[in-house]
């Protein structure tokens, strides 16, 4: 019954409208159903941190009304709705769940359905009814036909109320329509994959049998010796792989491969602290673009390489060894110097968006490497206490999960039409770039529409004329402070310029 009213709900409020106050609406009626259903829930920490996160993303929706709110309010409220129904510690884990729910999902529907007790009316009971209200409806109409052939006033009140019945009703033949059914079916998996409980528990299961912490396990020596990672070893150290020394020789191994990449990346991080940090000077033959992006999958590839040598070697029983303490040393120093280089890819960055101006993919650059510092700290915790590859990918998937929500705090197009249109003695005009932004950053270009050419002028007015013709098939449940912004700013911006030209 839920799913199909909430299936209804999201036909009411979604159609034809945009995602704003009505999102609203239907995410209240999605976790007053869910906290319904399964109200022990609302003791559980991560259930509290996430519905602060979702929170926050609904309230950027109402503010910024940006695609990324959208998109991180859906995220978080599938992570609710995820940890909710299941046990679940790890945000990989829940997703998962998540998707399963909507792989899941009709049959889930009509497992629920086969569940409900039957109770049918008797058809008895519809005759006796029928039958008792044939004489008062037959006696309405008639007197119904007398006053309005005797009152004009109530003619008049009468035929307004079948002409607004009317309407009801033409209304109500609307949502047959096969666009509006469609989308009903739209609403309807939505819902059905938010409230209904798949019973499919390998994900929560898989979960909760992680540690964070790691120990110390005894191996079966031949079970070992016949799988994957003993083949690897083998195929590169021998004998050594396999025999009683195997941890020494693997110890020794790690140690050898991380003095090499440290002497390797040492040579790198000092170019770029001679030549970026203390030595860069832009020059407008350089290719910007290039000298980022050279830097960025750099740092990518030495981070996943890193990642990777580091996972291998520290994946068990060779935490426990007695004299790792140089291994341990060299996986500290190879962290350090990843942590150089993304400083160094940092810089690279700033000075790009300090000679270019601001843009989406800079941005973005600048949110990875704010991963990668979480991902390199894990890493030296991982190390250092020890703790499991499952705690270091958990914690990082939680701190994803909090920059992703911060980040739709920021409408990040008014944010770079300003920058890009307030540094125009150091940053060149990218136009085209600017007038592609949202809606949201109409005002600004408008205010300084001077800078731009007559051609991109007409494009900016076809922009502006766009948003109003768009606005006047909204309704309130589209309402946003930023389209409302928009057209107020708009409109203050027009009146402005029109008392200049007099």
């Amino acid at each position: 019954m839920l799913v199909l009213t909430g299936g209804a709900l999201f036909n009411l409020v979604f159609w034809q409208e945009k995602l704003a106050v009505n999102l609203l609406i239907f995410d209240a009626f999605i976790l007053a159903s869910i906290f319904c259903l399964y109200p022990f829930s609302l003791s559980n920490r991560s259930v509290g941190w996430l519905m602060l996160g979702h929170l926050i993303t609904l309230s950027a929706v109402i503010i910024h009304n940006t695609e990324l709110s959208k998109l991180a309010c859906a995220t978080t409220l599938m992570l609710i709705i995820a940890f909710v129904q299941y046990e679940h510690r790890s945000v990989w884990y829940a997703v998962a769940s998540a998707l399963a729910n909507y792989i899941l999902m009709i049959p889930s529907f009509f497992k629920c359905l086969s569940s409900v007790p039957a109770n049918p009316i008797q058809f008895y009971v519809v005759r006796k009814l029928i039958r008792l209200a044939i004489i008062p409806a037959g006696m309405t109409v008639v007197f119904y036909l007398i006053y309005s052939s005797s009152n004009d006033v109530f003619q008049a009140i009468m035929g307004d109320a079948e002409r607004a019945i009317q309407q009801f009703f033409d209304k109500i033949l609307d949502w047959f329509a096969w666009q509006r059914v469609g989308f009903w079916l739209l609403g309807f998996f939505i819902t059905g994959g938010l409230l209904l409980q798949t019973g499919y528990l390998w994900f929560s299961k898989r979960d909760m049998v992680h540690k964070d912490q790691l120990v110390r396990r005894k191996h079966n020596f031949k079970r070992w010796k016949a799988s994957a990672v003993s083949d690897l070893l083998s195929l590169i150290m021998g004998r050594f792989a396999w025999n009683n020394l195997a941890l020494k020789s693997e110890n020794s191994v790690g140690l050898l491969s991380l003095v090499l990449l440290n002497a390797l990346l040492l040579v790198v991080n000092a170019i770029d602290i001679i030549y970026v940090w203390f030595g860069h000077a832009y020059r407008y033959s350089m290719n910007l673009t290039d000298y980022v992006h050279e830097g960025t999958w750099t740092l990518i590839f030495s981070i996943v390489l890193a990642m990777s040598i580091l996972l291998f070697f520290f994946r068990g029983n060779l935490n426990f060894y007695q004299k790792n303490k140089w291994l341990r040393y060299g996986a500290y120093g190879w962290i350090l110097q990843n942590t150089i280089l993304v400083i160094s890819v940092t810089l690279r960055d700033l000075y790009y968006i300090r000679h270019m101006g601001l843009a989406y993919k800079r941005i973005g650059v600048l949110f990875f490497l704010f991963m990668v510092l979480s991902g390199l700290l894990t890493a030296f915790l991982k190390i250092s206490k020890p703790k499991t590859t499952y705690y270091l990918l958990r914690v990082n998937a939680w701190v994803g999960v909090a920059l992703f929500v911060l980040a739709s705090c920021v409408h990040w197009d008014e944010l770079i039409a300003g920058y890009n249109l307030n540094n125009l003695r150091s940053i060149p005009l990218d136009a085209e770039f600017l007038l592609s932004l949202s809606d949201k950053s109409l005002p600004v270009i408008e205010k300084n529409k001077e800078v731009l050419s007559s051609e991109s002028r007409q494009v900016l007015f076809m922009r502006e004329k766009q948003f109003f013709n768009e606005q006047k098939n909204y309704s309130w449940l589209s309402w946003n402070y930023a389209d409302s912004y928009v057209k107020n700013k708009l409109g203050e911006l027009s009146g402005k310029h029109a008392g200049g030209k007099n």
